[in-house]
């Protein structure tokens, strides 16, 4: 058996990818993490900020701070690089710029030998997740976004205050475009093992009304961080390093992720966010979900938007 450590490389050191270093070295995930950003100063200082806090770590790990050749014997490079979201712009407004920019950056990565796993979070990331696929030619199953994994969370997070239970054990899925078009699916929703909106029927407080403003609340909470503080990166960060256990440790877990869509839910030919399983290898299947006539009318909807703004976008 081989004692290689896993090697993870982060391609983007702003506050994403910084908040993901950070996070994958309290976590303890990976035997190796290099990172690498056009800001080579900036990159150097972070890894030797990152060093410094070693031995308060659960596990070993080697931090460094590196070039594109790193990649070559990588398991994981994930994309934090790109254009950040301003305030009052849609994650949509970010493709062409943020496409440009990881088209150079996968062309690099490849020209490694790299034959890992991409995870991709920069944004308008079901677009870059597809563009990353077509421009790195790796099986679809080994390039996986973000997806909608940040927006689950926090509707999972914010059912839990309003029920006041643990938000682990609040079950609820954000899918679709991860921005303005993603709906909750509230009819698979549910809080340990009883349905939501059987839970709601033990006490007159829970309003099915309330259930649509939390939802809102979860779509629309980044346009109010980048509000109040500029950038979005601690959730986001901890989703990511989630996503990378899942995978480093073959997990099998089940997470929203920006995958590829080849019939599933109707549609073919694009990533967006829907419940599938992660493991050693990538995805290794979409989970299909009944879906209410609303929810299907709604992702129709939200991969009709993506697909518009995608087949605006040069991708060879």
């Amino acid at each position: 058996m081989s004692n290689r450590v896993s090697k993870v490389v982060l391609v983007g050191t702003g506050a994403v990818g910084s908040s993901y270093a950070f996070a994958l070295l309290n976590q303890g995930i990976a035997g190796e993490l290099v990172m690498i950003d056009v800001n080579k100063e900036k990159t150097e200082g972070d890894a030797m900020d990152l060093n410094h806090g070693l031995p308060f770590a659960p596990a070993k790990m080697i931090i460094s701070h590196g070039d594109y050749s790193d990649c070559h014997n990588a398991d994981i490079v994930v994309l934090t690089a790109g254009a950040a979201q301003k305030p009052g712009e849609t994650r949509l407004d970010l493709v062409e710029k943020n496409t440009r920019i990881t088209k150079s950056i996968v062309e690099e990565v490849m020209a490694s030998g790299f034959n890992g796993i991409f995870i991709v979070a920069s944004n308008p990331v079901d677009i870059l997740t597809y563009a990353t696929w077509k421009f790195s030619g790796l099986p679809k199953e080994r390039v996986i976004g973000s997806g909608t994994i940040l927006d689950t969370a926090r509707l999972r997070y914010m059912l839990g205050d309003y029920f006041n239970v643990d938000t682990r054990n609040v079950h609820a899925y954000i899918i679709g475009e991860h921005g303005d078009t993603e709906l909750p699916v509230w009819s698979h929703a549910g809080i340990g093992v009883i349905p939501i909106f059987d839970w709601m029927r033990k006490d007159p407080k829970y309003k099915v009304e309330d259930l649509n403003d939390i939802f809102v609340q979860a779509r629309d909470a980044a346009y109010h961080i980048i509000e109040k503080k500029g950038a979005t990166y601690y959730g986001i960060a901890m989703g990511l390093v989630r996503l990378t256990k899942a995978i480093l440790q073959d997990e099998h877990s089940i997470l929203t992720v920006s995958t590829y869509l080849d019939g599933e839910y109707d549609h073919k030919d694009l990533f967006i966010g829907v419940p599938a399983i992660v493991t050693r290898n990538g995805i290794s299947g979409v989970i299909k979900m009944e879906l209410t006539a609303t929810e299907k009318d709604r992702l129709n909807h939200s991969i009709r938007v993506l697909k518009e703004t995608m087949n605006s976008v040069n991708l060879t």
